[in-house]
């Protein structure tokens, strides 16, 4: 009879420690999954930052080039008509509406 109790508790041990191996693996087959979907995410992130790095040194070097040329007057209209829209006092400006 004591032959037949530890058996049963051998093999309810041996059930515990297969179910809880199972349940191991397959977390940490979860935890990867997720990791991979992860590091794919921020390998997106890290090159669109690094395409923005590369546009803002661009910008930076124009910058540069502009302020050791001295030509920042024409600098400053080229930026006034493009971005901001400004015109000249007296000028006139005409926009083509055929669409051809």
């Amino acid at each position: 009879m004591a032959h037949k109790a530890r058996k049963q508790k051998t093999g309810f041990s041996a059930l515990a420690l297969r179910v809880g191996l199972i349940g191991v693996c397959a977390y940490l087959c979860v935890a990867l999954v997720f990791a991979q979907i992860d590091i794919v995410s921020k390998r997106q992130q890290l090159e669109n930052l690094t395409q923005q790095a590369q546009a803002q040194q661009a910008a930076n070097e124009e910058l540069r080039r502009v302020l050791d040329s001295d030509d920042e007057a024409a600098y400053m209209e080229r930026v006034a008509r493009d971005k901001l829209g400004y015109i000249l006092p007296g000028e006139h400006i005409y926009v083509d509406m055929s669409g051809g």
